[in-house]
């Protein structure tokens, strides 16, 4: 059974890591495992020169499986093929109880959306983007939305949400 998703969507600058990082140790505080899908810009890079798989993927590998005791990684070298699809990178997760979503406000599963001041818009992506059940703002007084609103520190209540919407049963 796939487990299922919720996700953090918003403009640049809007706090979505930080929300993020927020309800990954709030869920994972409750006892849930959580894995986390985040979409990075093009230019991102987990590996950098000197290192050992740096080398590996320089010379032609097309993908590399890291493994110690602590932490297991795979990348995969794209070379000039797109980008996978959303439900193609789903497939890469291991078994947990929930999946956080950043980014990928494009696709249609429940997600929250975030506004705030200093972000890079604060159009709403609601009505514009699928799947939103839910609004953080920093202003949440001032938000005119028939949704759930939440203030945007308030990591409780909508952790709280995220798993009375998705059903999520406590371990």
């Amino acid at each position: 059974m796939k487990p299922p998703l919720f996700g953090v969507a918003g403009w640049k600058n809007s706090g979505k890591t930080t929300l993020m990082a927020n309800l990954v140790a709030e869920l994972s505080g409750r006892g849930l495992v959580v894995s986390v899908i985040k979409h990075a810009h093009e230019r991102f890079d987990i590996d950098h020169p000197g290192r050992d798989s740096f080398k590996l993927r320089e010379a032609g590998a097309a993908q590399i499986a890291l493994s110690s005791p602590r932490r297991f990684a795979l990348m995969r070298e794209l070379r000039g093929e797109p980008e996978l699809v959303f439900a193609d990178i789903c497939r890469y997760l291991g078994p947990c109880d929930l999946v956080l979503v950043e980014g990928f406000k494009r696709e249609n599963f429940p997600k929250i959306e975030i506004r705030r001041e200093g972000a890079a818009s604060r159009e709403p992506l609601l009505g514009t983007f699928p799947g939103i059940v839910a609004l953080a703002s920093d202003r949440p007084e001032a938000e005119v939305a028939s949704l759930p609103t939440f203030h945007l520190d308030d990591k409780t209540a909508i952790a709280d949400f995220i798993i009375e919407h998705l059903d999520v049963k406590s371990p």
